[in-house]
């Protein structure tokens, strides 16, 4: 095995820069302009919690107190 030079070091270091750049260049078409809610207010204050079935079996798996 050869040993490495620092031109080899260098080499690779760029390779990695170019690739991270790269990466994000090509993500940034991806993201997209925010957008307002298209919930009514109705609908943000209405109740969204229900306590299923699943719901109480994971509470009592997990040793959470009862409810009263």
């Amino acid at each position: 095995m050869k040993p490495q030079n620092d031109k080899d070091r260098l080499g690779r270091r760029g390779f990695l820069r170019a690739l991270g750049v790269g990466s994000v260049a090509a993500a940034a078409p991806l993201v997209t302009d925010a957008r307002a809610d298209t919930e009514s207010n109705d609908e943000k204050r209405k109740a969204r919690y229900k306590e299923t079935d699943h719901v109480k079996k994971f509470y009592s798996v997990n040793r959470y107190p009862a409810k009263s």
